[in-house]
């Protein structure tokens, strides 16, 4: 006789497993289904493990300017890609480990396999899940499934929770393959390390691969496709990143796309097409294509029941329903923006509202976005450009790192905050950074305009010096023509 829940989560990324501990904490019966990594792709290819080269590579940065903080080091600063990338997998396995420890803690079943929702669920018939071997052998190296858990057999639920994430997505002819065109998977952990690199692709995930590997000492060209680096974020801000980059010695080709690659025995050339029509060949020891990401919606029943997609990922409500009742997505399956910490909300939110509480909506709007390169790009909110499509009249205000006295001592002077009001209610309609440790100031945005804080209480509040957060307040002045230090 199969097993019942009261919620069954197919995927234990960060959506899946907040989302599990969530609905155990609210007394739900809960058990989530996984076929390879807990933590899923963030804990272990993408946002973490990733972290961890990109310090490595911070280290490096910072050792070779040891003169500008009056220090000598002695010999050239080398890389140990073995022991960077032995590193970076050991962080990816302490992160595992410790989702299942969450697991375990808070009473939730993992059930190792791949699922198939078989069943919807009908009135008071639940939804019936089969549970089977993996189909794909899972890229190495891997963690080994947690102690005590179960596996291969048919599970029911009253709710069923899709959280399968995504995956690289792949353009004809030009598809990854392993070894000359790689996909962050295989950009995390290289056996060497390449002398030359064609970044296709200028979002997150391409930006801060070129931006290891250019620290790393390997040449690197991004090609992107739109008019400035990592598009979605205010052009202003994606200016000042790109001539960053380009000091560092990245080359990067805009309004550019690859139409076609030739494959060496152990190298790639690439046919770049500019905005002219002219075509560039690039030769490079290896490619990473970051051109975004698709939805796992294939091979868990969805299309059998009818489940409605669009575009690659799950269709849902405000409360994260599919059109099937009693089945639900989050995350990246949901759809954009697809972000660990979207999907974290959206699954809170979901099993909250399963649960008969009062959750409120997601609002994509307060989602901040961060980019771990050098420098560091974070955001929140409308730019500029989209605030004034959207009807506003707005107030602009900036403060450049240079005149920040934190950012002068740490030796990190080049960068801007940016914040954008609207003019006549002084609501934060965005705010957009460049600049050392702006993933970590973000957040104070975020809470603001989850506040529904008003410029005056910004002007108001009183932030300590000396700090890079101060930037963020002068900011604000800026913005009605009263900034002190600049």
């Amino acid at each position: 006789m199969a097993e019942n829940y009261d919620v069954i989560i197919i995927g234990a990324g960060p959506g899946g497993y907040v989302t599990a501990v969530r609905s155990a904490q609210l007394g739900l019966k809960t058990a989530i289904v996984e076929r390879e990594h807990l933590g899923g792709i963030c804990s272990n290819w993408g946002c973490i493990p990733t972290k961890a080269l990109l310090r490595s590579a911070e280290v490096i940065h910072l050792a070779e300017h040891a003169k500008d903080y009056g220090l000598t080091l002695e010999g050239r600063i080398s890389p140990d890609l073995k022991a960077v990338v032995d590193r970076a997998r050991g962080v990816a396995g302490r992160m595992n480990n410790g989702v299942g420890f969450l697991m375990k803690k808070n009473k939730v079943d993992v059930i190792w396999g791949e699922a198939k929702i078989s069943k919807a669920g009908k009135g008071d018939q639940p939804a019936e899940i089969v549970v089977s071997k993996p189909s794909k052998k899972p890229m190495q190296p891997q963690h080994p499934a947690p102690k005590n858990t179960k596996g291969e057999g048919t599970y029911t639920a009253k709710h069923v929770i899709v959280a399968t994430g995504a995956r690289p997505r792949a353009l004809p002819g030009i598809e990854p393959d392993g070894k000359l065109i790689w996909t962050y998977f295989e950009a995390m952990v290289p056996d060497k390390m390449p002398k030359s690199l064609l970044v296709m692709g200028s979002g997150a995930i391409g930006i801060e691969f070129a931006s290891f590997y250019q620290t790393m000492g390997v040449e690197v060209t991004v090609v992107e496709v739109m008019k400035t680096v990592m598009p979605v974020e205010d052009p202003e801000i994606s200016e000042l990143a790109r001539k960053r980059f380009e000091k560092q010695g990245m080359k990067i080709l805009l309004e550019a796309k690859v139409t076609k690659v030739e494959k060496g025995s152990d190298s790639v050339t690439a046919h770049v097409e500019t905005k002219d029509g002219k075509v560039e060949k690039i030769t490079a020891d290896r490619m990473i294509s970051a051109v975004g990401v698709v939805g796992n919606v294939e091979g868990f029943g969805l299309e059998e029941l009818g489940v409605k997609t669009e575009r690659g990922t799950i269709v849902i409500d405000e409360w994260c329903r599919t059109s099937v009742p009693g089945i639900y997505a989050i995350g990246d399956v949901a759809g954009p923006p697809m972000l660990a910490h979207k999907a974290e909300h959206e699954g809170v939110i979901c099993i909250e509202k399963i649960a008969g509480l009062h959750p409120h909506p997601l609002d994509k709007a307060l989602i901040p976005g961060c980019t771990y390169c050098q420098p560091q790009v974070a955001s929140v909110g409308l730019t500029e450009a989209k605030a004034k499509e959207a009807g506003h009249e707005v107030r602009v205000g900036r403060f450049p790192f240079v005149a920040n006295g934190k950012a002068v001592a740490l030796g990190e002077d080049q960068g801007l905050v940016k914040t954008v009001f609207d003019a006549k209610t002084g609501q934060l309609l965005g705010a957009h950074m460049v600049g050392a440790e702006v993933t970590e100031l973000i957040q104070g945005f975020v809470v603001a305009m989850n506040l529904e804080t008003t410029e005056e209480e910004l002007m108001h509040t009183i932030f300590p010096h000396p700090t890079l957060s101060e930037m963020m307040k002068e900011s604000v002045l800026d913005a009605y023509g009263r900034a002190l230090n600049a």
